[in-house]
């Protein structure tokens, strides 16, 4: 059994000057509840118990209508003890927060902490009871060694070139940007302080061409299978140009595709690195166990694409696509490439070599 108390301390350290806030989303209209959903709510309940054992303040749990989509932005009101509560004053009033939701909250929360630099963030779309068993259950220490190394390499690096168990491949274009450590230490004072929870991933956007006359040389072929369909998506100026395919998967990714061009957009790299991670079909868990993508909105992680990019609210996305040891499509090599024309591998046939 996981033992909290040691994840809450490796993890938020907490004191006597911090203020708990553990907030959930709910079900709601056409939005239907289910089992995973209903027993996340009974955890959130019981980690904001174990924050009772500490001298902080707590505050009751806070519910919210959820989003219907990962990283939509959040509602103004939820609820607190039966009363309507404003979940931005909330937060502002919280120095930890702990977001076990449904829907991914990590874009909303990344901006509030930015808004708030006394708050500090741990974001926990999807998790699973389960995983107190796995990816929670992490030396936070290696972890966190592990993501400032693939971090460091990232930003040294002005591209990455991958080649998929499929045989495709993409180059993604990595200049102007910086690599970032989601380590799984949120202490006092950290930089930037909003992790996802379970952690260890080193991530980047790729450039988005947003420079006058410089496009972004993202391009290439990135295969996907989705319930049991492969297709694959051409990749151009960091953008998914066209999903090639028959089958009803690939006909309605291109149409969600064409529904809004935000969606097009090419807005991360990951390279999950918690040794503990399995891939179970729980992206927040998922993408820590090897490399991942992303596409949609991107400001949050240091990129260019944000919510008023997409035509409406209701379109805002930002959504993995994990390529792990147990995925149905893996990773042959990821190479990283560097200004004075070096070479560094990261991963071959679905296993890190740099650790």
């Amino acid at each position: 059994m996981l033992d909290k108390h040691k994840l809450i301390n490796d993890v938020f350290a907490p004191t006597s000057d911090d203020t708990v806030l553990v907030m959930v989303d709910a079900p709601h209209g056409a939005i239907e509840d289910r089992a995973d959903w209903k027993d996340r709510r009974v955890m959130a309940e019981e980690w904001r118990q174990a924050f009772l054992d500490y001298p902080v303040s707590t505050h009751p749990l806070l519910t919210f209508p959820a989003t219907g989509a990962n990283n939509g932005d959040l509602p103004d009101a939820g609820q607190m003890d039966g009363r309507a509560t404003s979940l931005e004053e909330a937060i502002a009033q919280s120095t930890i927060v702990v977001a076990m939701t449904q829907y991914s909250a990590t874009a909303p929360l990344s901006r509030l902490a930015k808004k708030y630099p006394t708050i500090r963030v741990a974001s926990m779309p999807g998790v699973l009871r389960r995983m107190e068993e796995t990816a929670l259950a992490a030396d936070y220490q290696e972890v966190a060694r592990r993501t400032h190394l693939l971090a460091d390499l990232l930003t040294r690096a002005e591209g990455a070139e991958t080649v998929f168990t499929t045989g495709d491949r993409i180059y993604f274009d990595l200049r102007y940007r910086t690599g970032h450590a989601d380590d799984g230490l949120c202490h006092p004072g950290k930089e930037f302080p909003l992790i996802n929870l379970p952690s260890g991933e080193a991530f980047i956007v790729p450039y988005e061409g947003e420079r006058e006359e410089e496009p972004s040389l993202t391009r290439g072929i990135i295969p996907m299978r989705l319930n049991g369909e492969s297709f694959s998506l051409l990749i151009e100026s960091n953008r998914m140009a066209d999903v090639r395919g028959d089958g009803p998967e690939a006909r309605a990714f291109s149409e969600y595709l064409a529904a809004d061009p935000a969606r097009r957009n090419v807005a991360e790299l990951g390279l999950g690195c918690n040794d503990k991670a399995v891939v179970m079909g729980s992206v927040i868990e998922d993408e820590k166990a090897g490399m991942h993508w992303a596409y949609g909105r991107s400001e949050h992680l240091g990129g260019t694409v944000g919510p008023d990019a997409f035509l409406t609210p209701n379109h805002v996305v930002h959504q993995d696509i994990v390529y792990a040891p147990d995925s149905a499509i893996g990773i042959r090599r990821l190479t990283l490439l560097f200004p004075d024309g070096s070479r560094k591998d990261v991963i071959r046939e679905n296993a890190y070599v740099v650790f």
